[in-house]
């Protein structure tokens, strides 16, 4: 039978006693009350200790219990997540592919943009490097048309000379 708190509380006020008496030197020995109060303070100690011992077994066994419980609802809330993700898209499977083949696309078309973007920029060099050719061209035409215009007024004008040399001399 397990000790009540009035009982338990008596008999620490005994043992209490007991050891504050102890440094007394009037008392060489204890007496047969002590002795008994210091064996039912031990039994109670005792007692006390192996209900506390039992509890934390039965809080232990709880908390494993419970343990085991959450872990048996997160596998089935896991479980449960899966079918909501598979219920709210059912074509999840071919959009991934046909993402993977936009991916797939977009790697392919990055090098060709590049290129493209190389060969915009050679083409307009190239033309920047015919216009200025066409150009210079074009300056050297009515360069050759004004010398050409040239030399003739002044082969006009020599032949006028000489003409009217000729008429002198006639």
């Amino acid at each position: 039978m397990l000790p009540t708190p009035s009982t338990e509380g008596q008999a620490w006020k005994r043992q209490a006693q007991r050891i504050s008496n102890a440094g007394d030197d009037d008392r060489e020995s204890p007496t047969e009350e002590e002795g008994q109060t210091s064996m039912s303070a031990l039994s109670i100690f005792r007692a006390n200790e192996e209900e506390i011992e039992r509890r934390k077994m039965e809080v232990r066994e709880k908390v494993f219990l419970q343990l085991g419980r959450a872990e048996q609802e997160t596998k089935r809330l896991s479980v449960i997540r899966e079918e909501l993700e598979a219920m709210a898209d059912p074509t999840r499977k071919e959009v991934a592919a046909v993402r993977k083949k936009i991916d797939a696309l977009n790697r392919d078309l990055k090098p060709l943009g590049q290129s493209c973007l190389k060969k915009e920029k050679e083409y307009k060099e190239a033309l920047e490097a015919f216009n200025e050719r066409n150009k210079e061209k074009a300056q050297m035409v009515t360069r050759l048309v004004e010398l050409i215009s040239e030399s003739e007024r002044l082969r006009m004008q020599k032949l006028e000379e000489l003409s009217k040399m000729m008429d002198e001399l006639r």
